[in-house]
């Protein structure tokens, strides 16, 4: 048997709807279904289309309306629902859900990103290193862990259509890449990798000139899986052709 888990930045549930999102989940029958950025509140929402095609759902929602906001689809209701991290500063921007189905437990997260400026920057770096060690307290409780989502950070030079020109870019700069290297020793394998060392696939296109019909992307959404589980990945890869938003699915396998 094998589990199937698709992480997916919609930029906009409600969006994404209207472009068929729903036809999609049901097409693709998987397993589990985090998404980042829904921008949307439980109840701004028609929930009935996720329910017809027999998916649990849970929300975390931001205060700010329109902002953030993650939710986790399974078929199997999850033994335990958590929203958020414990700290304030993140968790009104609603941006960590985690679910539990036995022994494992799901995060699906949605980074800061740190673009607009020197101020949310700053927040995105105090974020990783809060992350971290939130983290490492919650695996010595919960071993098993699969963190999902929109980490806003690419990793290295494969990861990313022109490194020269963007390394001083937000999301390329060289002390979050170090963060994600630190990321990745501290007990967790990046799936992906794991199961493709040397392709060049990304997740994240810009809008402008014509970024993903020319292929100029970022691979920003990951799946951490921790080091005790890397032997079940059985594939993982992006999703490429599916548009419903600026970033495209990422999936996952593993052997159950």
């Amino acid at each position: 048997m094998s589990l199937k888990i698709v992480s997916y930045n919609v930029n906009g549930i409600r969006a994404a709807l209207k472009k068929g999102f729903d036809e999609w989940m049901k097409e693709g029958d998987y397993d589990i279904v985090c998404i980042q950025e829904t921008k949307a509140h439980q109840e701004q929402v028609d929930t009935s289309v996720f329910e017809e095609l027999d998916y649990h759902h849970h929300w975390f929602s931001a205060e700010k309306k329109g902002y953030s906001s993650v939710a986790t689809f399974s078929k199997k209701a999850p033994d335990l629902v958590v929203k958020g991290c414990g700290i304030e500063k993140y968790d009104k921007e609603g941006r960590i859900i985690r679910t539990d189905f036995g022994d494992l437990t799901i995060l699906n997260c949605y980074f800061p990103s740190g673009t607009s400026g020197d101020e949310r920057q700053a927040f995105k770096m105090d974020y990783l290193v809060d992350f971290q060690k939130w983290i490492d307290g919650l695996k010595k409780e919960r071993p098993n862990l699969i963190i999902v989502g929109d980490y806003n950070v690419a990793h290295t030079e494969i990861d990313i259509h022109d490194p020269i020109r963007n390394k001083k870019s937000s999301g390329f700069l060289p002390e979050e890449r170090e963060w994600m290297t630190e990321w990745f020793k501290s007990g967790f394998t990046d799936a992906f990798r794991h199961a493709r060392p040397e392709e060049v696939q990304y997740s994240w296109w810009s809008y402008r000139a014509g970024a993903r019909k020319n292929n100029k992307g970022w691979r920003i959404d990951y799946q951490s899986v921790s080091n005790n589980m890397k032997d079940k990945i059985v594939d993982a890869y992006q999703l490429t052709d599916v548009v419903h938003s600026d970033h495209c699915p990422v999936y996952l396998e593993l052997a159950v």
